[in-house]
């Protein structure tokens, strides 16, 4: 007979993951052991010509990859365009927060965008809210962690960490990204499976584009085990995305139509009180 599984009772603490059987990475004197590669050397070259100043250039320990801490000019400092809208709430806390202690103490990611048409030189996938509250406070300056691959713009998902996102937020920064990304190459959905997290959220973000209160949630927990990442370009495949976008919210006007006429039909048949 199979074991009985012994349910944890409410309140109790949850065990914790077994660690790794030996450890990985770099020590400390490693992250400074080798000389930086040209790519950073370029990247610290550029923050010097925008005005900024490059504090230190360093290997992250886990995967030992280069990165670059530096002070950049807040003014050319922006989100990626693809971003969840700011939370007027968690920027005003951030804000007292900041003023209240006199220090701002925790860096923004940033990747250095060249653009043609803007002072914004740099985008942050993690940290609008960070920036929106130093720029509210008059700062000049904000100290960020540059990632010389510009790719880690698109990793929004993987790398917010500041503040949970809900299911439309996720899906419309998703389906933002996606439309940016298919202009650059013909890379498949398949391609930024880690940037777009899930299939669903793509489908679902198109429905969110047309309607801003669309009842993601209900049909979330099916297109998550349905949909499946395209092995097409994504130009092509948005396409698909909208043919199924459509079909589903048909699917929910049907939906919401069944629901009312029922309700109507109840309300009808309830015997009024004398």
């Amino acid at each position: 007979m199979p074991e009985k599984r012994t349910r944890r009772k409410p309140g109790a603490l949850r065990k914790r993951r077994k660690l790794a059987g030996k450890s990985i990475g770099l020590t400390a004197k490693e992250l400074f052991a080798t000389a930086s590669p040209g790519a950073v050397e370029d990247l610290q070259q550029a923050i010097n010509q925008d005005g900024g100043e490059v504090l230190a250039k360093y290997r992250e320990p886990f995967g030992g990859q280069w990165l670059v801490l530096a002070a950049l000019p807040i003014d050319q400092v922006e989100p990626t365009p693809y971003q969840r809208n700011l939370s007027d709430t968690h920027a005003r806390k951030l804000e007292s927060v900041i003023a209240k202690l006199g220090r701002y103490l925790d860096p923004i990611i940033v990747v250095r965008k060249e653009s043609k048409d803007s002072i914004t030189r740099y985008w942050t996938p993690n940290g609008n809210h960070r920036l929106s509250a130093m720029k509210t406070l008059g700062a000049k300056t904000i100290v960020g962690i540059v990632v010389p691959e510009t790719s880690a713009a698109y990793q929004i998902l993987a790398l917010n960490t500041e503040k949970a996102h809900n299911l439309r937020e996720r899906a419309l920064e998703v389906i933002k990204m996606y439309q940016e990304l298919a202009t650059l190459d013909d890379a498949t959905e398949e391609t930024y499976a880690l940037e777009f997290e899930e299939a669903a959220l793509i489908t679902l973000g198109l429905c969110y584009l047309e309607n801003g209160r669309f009842s993601g949630g209900a049909y979330h927990p099916i297109l998550k085990r349905s949909d499946q990442f395209l092995k097409k370009p994504l130009e092509s495949s948005i396409k698909i995305r909208r043919e199924r976008a459509k079909a589903l919210m048909d699917l929910d006007k049907t939906v919401i139509e069944k629901a009312k006429k029922s309700k109507r039909s109840k309300s009808k048949a309830s015997p009024v009180p004398s």
